[in-house]
């Protein structure tokens, strides 16, 4: 995506429901609208994922782990941040229906 995130893709994140919604798809939705012109977004793992971030210091994917920051996501898969924009979230488990 080489475009700024819409609002409407940063209220999806901080609004996604951790208690209904995959967290599998909110990672994979992440990588989805991060630009990967500016910064990278790596989503590993087979059954227990690994999503890696670097902002690339761009103000869009800055945005967005603000979203990330303010959502559920945060508090239940954030690892580790380290100084000049990389994040890993670590032990996305698929949630089954």
């Amino acid at each position: 995506m080489s475009e700024y995130p819409s609002k409407e893709s940063l209220e999806k994140i901080k609004n996604w429901d951790m208690t209904k919604d995959n967290p599998f798809e909110l990672a994979d939705f992440i990588c989805a609208v991060w630009n990967e012109n500016c910064g990278v977004a790596e989503l590993a793992g087979k059954r227990v994922k690994t999503l890696k971030l670097w902002t690339g210091g761009w103000s869009g994917n800055e945005d967005i782990i603000r979203a990330i920051m303010e959502s559920d996501f945060w508090t239940l898969y954030w690892e580790r941040s380290i100084r000049g924009g990389f994040y890993v979230f670590k032990n996305i488990k698929e949630v089954k229906e």
